[in-house]
């Protein structure tokens, strides 16, 4: 029954429901809630139900259901807007309402509901006749369905008592036939057991015959198997020498043409540098040419001479590395760790790289870079730039071992220009035949452009 709290009386907005709301008419009034959602700005809104404010009243009323009706409960002004929507939406019903007058012809949870939300007075009676209302329509509803269950369940008992009755007579007489077939069964099953008994004989005699045969095929297997085996082992052993043996003579064949064509090539280059250098006449001599004079423009020995540079001239690089079919070798840390040691590793690399790439673009020279592949944590990704050959020692290998390999695959007589300070890479590169040239001269030719 209605109570009420602080107000006026006759006030419906102070009448309280002293049960809960039947489920019937919370539904309604969840509906009413959800239609009359979407007239509301966000601001209008309760904070707890503004993510809500683009679903669908549909959706609205099946994932926002408590919340809208906790808030219409809770929140006096939601409730009065939802009541504006209300009316604006059910003019007639609400002013019936209003006037303390449901429509007799009205369903009783859409007023219950209506009540509930615009709390006129009475409202609380109201939203309990319709519960009471509501319990007593399920009530008559479910007598009705029960009854109607039971006339069903009779009928259904009774067919089936009379199709038990059929089946066990049909039983019955299946059961007589499978008695008979199973004698029947019986006699040519004892029959058949003989005929496998007889059977397992004979097939363990054939498995015993069929074992000796595998026993001896598979000693006779083994044997050939071994003999392939040998076969096979002298096979690849004799693949492997004759492949050996074709790969030094295509290796050694390789590399003397190579050096050889090097050489002949180097030869030919210096022959046609010291013709240019001493000025010869591309005809043969003729008597007066030996009448000893100098001519306009011949270089004489003084003047060769006054040509030599110092060893710390920058200009010996050039000098050098002008002479035919030249290679100029880098000791790259040596390098790189006299000019610039403060950097780290890969910028001293990138620097040299950028200028040795430079002056293998101006003279033309054949120009291998090569560092300490000890000194590497891991694998250098890097693109050797156009003209310079990058190489890594192996582990274990030095790059003072690696340049002096170097120097001894090249032919006798080519000019091979090794740079480094270290004097144990000097000495030794001077003995095989190369000219070594201080790390702080090729960094002066750097300097100089």
């Amino acid at each position: 029954m209605a109570q009420t709290q602080g107000g006026e009386p006759g006030d419906g907005a102070a009448e309280v429901l002293d049960r809960p709301l039947p489920d019937g008419v919370r539904r309604r009034v969840v509906g009413i809630v959800s239609d009359g959602f979407g007239g509301l700005t966000v601001a209008e809104l309760p904070t707890q139900l503004r993510q809500y404010a683009r679903f669908t009243p549909t959706r609205r009323a099946k994932f926002a259901g408590n919340a809208m009706a906790a808030a219409v409960e809770a929140d006096p002004l939601f409730r009065q807007r939802i009541a504006e929507k209300l009316r604006e939406a059910q003019p007639e019903l609400t002013a019936a309402l209003d006037a303390g007058s449901p429509p007799p012809a009205a369903d009783p949870l859409d007023v219950a509901a209506a009540a509930y939300v615009l709390r006129p007075t009475g409202w609380v009676k109201l939203v309990t006749a319709a519960g009471e209302e509501a319990q007593r329509a399920d009530a008559e509803r479910a007598g009705e369905e029960s009854r109607a269950e039971l006339e069903r369940l009779r009928a259904e008992l009774a067919a089936a008592r009379g199709q038990v009755r059929t089946e066990t007579e049909r039983l019955r007489g299946e059961l007589e036939t499978a008695k008979k077939e199973s004698e029947s069964l019986h006699r040519k099953l004892r029959a058949a057991l003989s005929d496998v008994k007889r059977g397992e004989a004979a097939l363990r005699k054939a498995r015993a015959e069929r074992e000796a045969e595998r026993a001896e095929a598979q000693v006779r297997l083994s044997a050939a198997e071994s003999e392939s085996r040998r076969l096979k082992a002298r096979l690849g052993e004799s693949e492997a020498a004759l492949e050996a043996s074709r790969k030094a003579a295509r290796e050694g064949r390789s590399v003397e043409d190579m050096r050889i064509r090097l050489l002949l090539d180097t030869v030919l280059e210096a022959s046609q540098g010291l013709r240019r250098e001493l000025a010869l006449p591309p005809v043969s001599v003729r008597p007066a040419e030996t009448v000893d004079a100098v001519e306009p423009g011949r270089m004489t020995p003084k003047d060769i001479a006054n040509r030599a540079l110092s060893e710390d001239d920058p200009a010996i690089v050039d000098q050098l590395l002008a002479l035919p079919q030249a290679h100029l070798v880098v000791d790259g840390y040596n390098v790189t760790k006299t000019g610039y040691p403060q950097m780290p590793l890969e910028k001293q690399r990138l620097r040299l790289l950028g200028q040795l790439a430079q002056l293998a673009a101006q003279t033309g020279a054949e120009t291998t870079c090569v560092f300490d592949g000890a000194e590497l944590a891991a694998p250098v990704l890097l693109a050797p730039p156009r003209g310079v050959r990058v190489l890594f020692s192996k582990p274990g290998v030095t790059a003072d071992e690696l340049i002096r390999r170097l120097v001894r695959a090249e032919p006798p007589g080519r000019p091979v220009i090794v740079v480094s300070t270290d004097r144990e890479v000097a000495d030794g590169v001077a003995r095989a035949g190369a000219r070594p040239v201080a790390s702080a001269v090729l960094l002066k030719r750097f300097s100089r452009g």
